[in-house]
C-alpha cells in the first residue's frame, strides 16, 4: 500500500461527494449502482438517516464479502474511498453552511445541467479511485461475485442492476422524468470514468500479417523508435509460413504505419485494436 494512493483516493472521495451532493441529490437525481441505491433509500427513510449512512452500510459489507476475490489491498483502498466519500457527503449536507435541501447551489433546478455535471464530476471521482487501486461503489464487487453464477458478463450485470434500480426509482417517486435524466447521469459518468482511467489518447495495437517481416520491423523501429514483436505464424488456408508482427502506436501514427507496411508488402494484412494501458517492465 502506498501513501500516494491514499492521497489520491482522498481526492476521489471528495470529488465524488461534491458531484453527488451538490448536483444530483438536491434535485432527486440518482447515481448508478450502490450509490444510486443509497440515494433512493435516503429519500424513502426518515431524514435523520442520511445518504452517508447508507453508503457505508451497503458498500463496506460488499467489499468485505469480496475480500477473497479482490484481495486485501483493493479492499482496504475501496473501504477508505467509500469512507472519505461518505464523510464528505455528510459534511456537505449536514455540517457546512451549504443549502442542498431544495435545489443545486450551482445549477438550481435545471435537471439537464445537474445530470450532466453530476455525472461528470462523480464519474471523475470514481475514475480516480479506480486508477489508484480502489473503488467508489460495491456494485463491481457484486458483479464479479455473482455474474458468472448467473451466466452474465460483469458489464451486463452492472447494466441490469442499474436498469432495475431506475425502474424502482420511477415506481417509488411516481415519475419517470427523474429516472430518465438519471440515465444521462449514468452515461456521462461512465465516459468520465473511462477518460480518467484510460486517458484521452488510447494506444492502438497493430497486428500485421506479412511475408516480409525483417524489412517491416526495421522500417517501423527506425521511423517510430520503438520495439516490434515478431511471432511465427502459418496461413490457415495456404499453409505457408508467415509472420505476425505486434506493434503499439497512437491514433496519430496509424496512417504513417499503414503506409510504411504497404510500401514494403502490399499484401500485408493489418488489424487495429484499442488497448487501455501500456506498461514497460524493466
Amino acid at each position: 500500500m502506498k501513501i500516494k494512493n491514499f492521497i489520491f483516493l482522498t481526492f476521489a472521495g471528495i470529488i465524488n461527494a461534491f458531484g453527488i451532493t451538490i448536483f444530483l441529490a438536491p434535485v432527486d437525481l440518482y447515481d448508478s449502482g450502490i450509490s444510486g441505491t443509497s440515494m433512493l433509500l435516503s429519500q424513502l427513510t426518515p431524514s435523520y438517516i442520511s445518504l452517508s449512512v447508507f453508503l457505508i452500510l451497503l458498500n463496506i459489507p460488499l467489499f468485505l464479502y469480496g475480500l477473497k476475490k479482490q484481495g486485501r489491498v483493493f479492499t482496504i483502498y475501496a473501504i477508505y474511498s467509500v469512507t472519505v466519500y461518505s464523510v464528505c457527503a455528510w459534511l456537505i449536507t449536514d455540517v457546512l453552511p451549504i443549502d442542498v435541501s431544495m435545489a443545486s447551489p450551482l445549477a438550481e433546478n435545471d435537471l439537464l445541467l445537474c445530470a450532466l455535471f453530476g455525472g461528470l464530476i462523480s464519474g471523475m471521482g470514481s475514475g480516480i479511485a479506480v486508477r489508484f487501486g480502489g473503488a467508489m461503489d460495491g456494485i463491481e464487487v457484486m458483479a464479479v461475485i455473482f455474474s458468472k453464477k448467473l451466466g452474465l458478463s460483469v458489464g451486463t450485470f452492472v447494466m441490469g442492476y442499474n436498469i432495475i434500480l431506475y425502474i424502482f426509482c420511477g415506481i417509488f417517486v411516481k415519475s419517470w422524468i427523474l429516472p430518465l435524466y438519471s440515465i444521462i447521469t449514468y452515461a456521462v459518468g461512465i465516459k468520465a470514468l473511462d477518460f480518467i482511467v484510460e486517458g484521452l489518447d488510447r494506444s492502438k495495437a497493430a497486428t500485421i500479417i506479412t511475408t516480409k517481416p525483417d524489412k517491416i520491423c526495421a522500417a517501423l523501429s527506425e521511423e517510430f523508435g520503438s520495439g516490434v514483436t515478431a511471432i511465427d505464424a502459418t496461413g490457415g488456408y495456404s499453409g505457408k509460413p508467415k509472420t505476425m508482427i505486434y506493434f503499439v502506436v497512437n491514433r496519430f501514427q496509424i496512417t504513417k504505419m499503414r503506409n510504411i507496411v504497404h510500401e514494403i508488402d502490399s499484401c500485408a494484412y493489418i488489424t487495429i485494436s484499442d488497448i487501455a494501458d501500456v506498461f514497460r517492465v524493466e
